[in-house]
């Protein structure tokens, strides 16, 4: 029986173990990252906003589902190539400048869709070419965003910061759409694109507010074909952090089957032709997973052998696909790319920090920008080899051998450089 002594000691080895657990908060005690921080949470969900109304109008505009795959490669280009450039830029620049004035040109053209929809201009071409402008200004800002973070916090907190930028995006994954479908019925279309406007216009300001962010005294002060190769260079003889780039690689190109859900969500878990919730629960699955796991990012954000731990992550989200690729259940299959979705949190967040660690700053937004473009084009390039895979062999094949392939890539590398595997983030005070 226990006595009313016993609940102070209780309480407090609750309160130890959910700061173990729990998501890492401590870098919002720094002012001026909180202010990013919170530029993050709203153009995350005000982006989802526009990402669903942009196919949703071209959809309306052309009945045509071809027309909206094209959105997909209108927003790749302009990702892929200034995704590079944006690095050398935000390695040249005061990073706060890039930011703000990219988000800014965001914001410009969440206006321009705004008026072309409420206005019912009906182009498709003028959709289009907004939409490839507006995929530029992301791309120029996220390299910018991500190599400040490590002038902002103390290098110790590198991992728990990078655990809240990555789950703040995840949810306005999920909770973005969510509420996109929920207004539209109700607003109407072109009014997403309006709170999108506002959204920016908000986060610009906390940017704004920001100290200023200027490179370093080694820093190249061009932004040229010349520097963006330099890059590459500089991520060539470095093989820890070109490894982690591999790794992400073969995670996307060979375990991601979201080009299968649509076949799957019909065919195996029995959706109607013209659709119905499987084919929902298959893309929420692995936003869900990483929003839960992002939550108790405090039980992996803070251990130290980041290259195990990289690696363990990104066998478990191939052991995940390959078991969705075998799964017959709806829960069972969502259940796995939920999994899936935690692993591929885990390993960006180590990822993401390992980077800003061993890049000097003045190649850190060029390596952001390579980082970019993985994250962007891996998972395009996915689709289209799930897809003829799934063509010639079935979806379940296509799933199962894709995510086993992960596994065996990834155990290559490893075996090809060991150090990696062996890799300890040790925080370093040039990398504040």
């Amino acid at each position: 029986m226990s006595t009313d002594t016993d609940r102070p000691e209780r309480a407090s080895r609750t309160r130890g173990f959910l700061d173990r657990v729990v998501i890492d908060t401590r870098p919002l005690r720094i002012r001026d990252y909180r202010r990013m921080w919170v530029s993050t949470v709203v153009t995350a969900i005000g982006s989802q906003l526009t990402a669903v109304a942009v196919p949703k109008q071209v959809y309306d505009l052309t009945g045509s589902s071809g027309y909206v795959g094209l959105t997909g490669a209108v927003g790749l280009v302009p990702l892929l190539v200034f995704g590079l450039w944006g690095g050398a830029i935000a390695d040249a620049l005061d990073r706060r400048k890039v930011m703000l004035y990219s988000n800014i040109g965001v914001a410009v053209t969440s206006a321009l869709f705004w008026i072309q929809a409420f206005t019912g201009l009906r182009s498709v071409a003028v959709v289009l070419v907004l939409l490839g402008l507006q995929q530029a200004c992301v791309a120029i800002n996220m390299p910018a965003r991500s190599a400040a973070i490590a002038r902002l916090v103390p290098p110790e907190l590198l991992p728990p910061a990078n655990a809240l930028s990555f789950t703040t995006f995840t949810f306005g994954m999920v909770f973005g759409p969510l509420l996109a479908g929920a207004l539209i019925p109700v607003l109407g279309l072109s009014t997403l694109y309006l709170i999108d406007t506002v959204a920016l216009a908000i986060a610009s300001s906390m940017v704004w507010l920001l100290p200023p962010i200027e490179p370093g005294e080694n820093a190249s002060r061009t932004a040229g074909v010349r520097d963006i190769v330099a890059g590459f260079r500089y991520l060539a003889v470095r093989k820890l952090l070109l490894v982690s780039f591999l790794v992400d690689i073969i995670a996307m190109v060979a375990g991601m089957p979201r080009a299968l859900f649509p076949e799957m969500a019909e065919r195996t878990f029995g959706d109607p032709p013209g659709g119905g919730s499987a084919l929902g629960w298959l893309y929420a699955a692995i936003p869900i997973g990483s929003a839960v796991f992002g939550l108790f990012s405090g039980a992996f954000s803070r251990i130290p052998r980041q290259g195990a731990v990289i690696t363990l992550a990104i066998i478990l989200w191939g052991a995940s696909m390959a078991a969705f690729g075998l799964s017959h259940s709806l829960w069972l299959a969502a259940f796995f790319l939920a999994l899936g979705g935690g692993a591929d949190l885990i390993s960006a967040v180590h990822r993401s920090s390992m980077l800003q660690t061993e890049a000097t700053d003045e190649m850190r937004g060029r390596m952001q920008g390579v980082f970019t473009v993985v994250v962007a084009g891996g998972p395009r390039i996915a689709d289209l080899t799930h897809g003829w895979g799934a063509a010639l062999f079935g979806t379940a094949a296509a799933a199962t051998v894709g995510g086993l392939l992960v596994i065996v890539l990834t155990l290559g590398l490893i075996v090809w450089l060991p150090s990696f595997w062996r890799y300890r983030f040790v925080p370093k005070p040039e990398a504040a």
